[in-house]
């Protein structure tokens, strides 16, 4: 009823607007085009087409038939393909989950581009998270791989992980911030009276973190890094920016950097994945990171040298 041959001439119909300009294209008499649709109209229970002397328009059936046809027809197309795909051990579909340190659009960009080539049938999602809202994603969700998950070591023994390298981190703060302007050594009473700007961590099964925060201490908290470094640029809280961020922001002295009560430390980060389900493009990308491709190399903007 709904085979190949009878959707194609259906679709032409439709396109047409004419049995008989859909015939001329699909080199067929008028005749049998007519009789296709006839008898899959019979079929289906309901007419497809309102018929006129001068052409056929779609009804609302016809218009959802046409939705679907293309969508069935682009399936039955693409099938060979994903029957090689799934033959060879690559997959259908890869998540990947990356932390908002390293979410940087030009690296998901390159890194789009050389796994399109490679494996062109593979659907690729990508997702950004915050602390250990990546660790929560990888454990919980679907997803095959994760960029950035914090530490240096797997919080499961059916995930394993590859070292990354470490974010540094700087207390650094508008070059008009009142506490520029005082005299001798930064306190922790000194910096209470100031709100932090920090970044909600995304954690939703896991406990969530706070990146560095004083007791007692007001917090502003922001969608993404892009506006906690405009928020310490506007001199409006305080906290840590990852050092190559803010480094040329130092140097140009649009913000200063001081030595404060509780510094943070360095945050390692990893590439992580499920061992049990891991297909072939997941491979690909785990070997790019791991010899340090030109491919992934838009990851590495925040890691500190060596």
């Amino acid at each position: 009823m709904l085979d190949h041959e009878t959707l194609r001439t259906f679709l032409m119909v439709a396109e047409c607007n004419s049995f008989s300009n859909a015939a001329e294209k699909l080199h067929k008499t008028t005749a049998t085009i007519s009789y296709r649709i006839k008898l899959l109209e019979e079929n289906v229970g309901v007419a497809l087409f309102h018929r006129t002397t001068r052409s056929v328009l779609l009804t609302p059936a016809g218009a959802h038939l046409v939705e679907r046809s293309k969508e069935w027809l682009s399936w039955l197309e693409a099938m060979p393909g994903e029957l090689r795909q799934v033959h060879d051990g690559v997959e259908r579909q890869v998540n990947i989950v990356v932390n908002n340190l390293l979410y940087e659009p030009q690296a998901i960009a390159q890194l789009l581009k050389a796994l399109a080539k490679h494996f062109p049938l593979t659907q690729f999602t990508f997702a950004r998270q915050i602390y250990m809202g990546v660790w929560d994603t990888l454990l919980h969700d679907n997803y095959s791989l994760a960029i950035g998950v914090s530490g240096r070591e797997t919080l499961s023994e059916s995930i394993a992980i590859h070292p990354l390298g470490e974010v540094e981190w700087r207390f650094a703060i508008a070059a008009h911030h009142p506490l520029n302007a005082l005299d001798g050594p930064i306190t922790e009473s000194l910096l209470r009276q100031y709100p932090v700007i920090n970044i909600e961590d995304s954690a939703r099964h896991l406990t969530k973190r706070v990146a560095w925060r004083l007791p007692g201490q007001r917090q502003i908290q922001v969608a993404d890094l892009s506006t906690k470094l405009a928020a310490h640029l506007a001199g409006v809280g305080i906290g840590f920016l990852p050092e190559a961020l803010c480094r040329h922001y130092l140097e140009s002295g649009e913000l200063v950097a001081h030595t404060v009560p509780f510094m943070r430390a360095p945050s390692p980060l990893c590439l992580a994945w499920p061992t049990y389900q891991t297909g072939k493009a997941v491979e690909f990308i785990i070997e790019l990171f791991q010899r340090q491709a030109p491919e992934v190399a838009g990851f590495n903007k925040l890691f500190s040298a060596g």
